[in-house]
């Protein structure tokens, strides 16, 4: 499995030979500027939720690669009226995509469109592919749901958003890690505008005080897992 982060909290998934993109806001994120979305190979689009920092170039990408965007009910249904396939999930439920599983989780946060409308309730997303097993949180508030994960299965990585203000910040992220039960742990959801940056030394610090190991990837850095 190969993970590319693409700023904020847009990443690319490499499972085999599929590739899922997640939550792909780069055409409005000035750091990602590198990053040329025509070139972007997607089969599945991952959406947590319809905030317009996550969903910007959702429909330019799937119309191109004919990607499936996978979502909430209501995200799912909005991208199927646009005439784009689409897999709705709701919190609990998992499928056998041909990648692995794909389990929808909780999150706490909101979930709007930015034209205002309904945009389900927001989530997170468990991945298990090519004997791997990575829990991406989505933007959320640290909640006690977390603690059911590593009852179910056991991570390898946890994506986890770290800018505070909007999310979780360091602490909490901290203690996510705690409740998830995953010491090796990739920060996203930082540095994009003012309200969410960080200290990169003093973040990787405080998770390295407490055993554990921080990621903070530049921009179109890739590791393997």
């Amino acid at each position: 499995m190969k993970i590319t982060f693409y700023g904020h909290a847009s990443l690319g998934i490499q499972i085999n030979d599929i590739q899922i993109l997640v939550d792909p806001f780069i055409t409005g994120n000035e750091k990602a500027s590198d990053i040329d979305i025509t070139s972007l190979k997607a089969d599945y689009i991952l959406v947590t939720h319809a905030h317009q920092d996550h969903i910007l170039d959702v429909e330019a990408i799937a119309k191109r690669t004919g990607a499936v965007i996978v979502s909430n009910y209501e995200i799912a249904a909005y991208y199927q009226n646009k005439e784009l396939e689409a897999h709705p999930m709701n919190h609990g439920g998992s499928w056998d995509f041909e990648f692995g599983n794909l389990k929808y989780v909780n999150a706490i946060h909101t979930s709007s469109f930015p034209d205002g409308s309904y945009g389900g309730q927001p989530g997170g997303f468990i991945i298990e592919g090519e004997h791997k097993t990575v829990y991406i949180a989505g933007d959320t508030a640290l909640t006690m749901d977390m603690k059911l994960i590593p009852m179910q299965v056991n991570l390898d990585l946890a994506i986890l958003p770290i800018g505070d203000n909007f999310t979780m910040g360091i602490n909490d992220a901290i203690l996510a890690s705690d409740f998830v039960q995953c010491d090796k742990i990739l920060g996203y959801h930082y540095d994009t505008f003012g309200y969410i940056e960080i200290n990169h030394e003093e973040a990787k610090r405080k998770f390295f005080d407490k055993g554990k190991d921080l990621m903070l990837l530049d921009i179109g850095e890739r590791i393997e897992l």
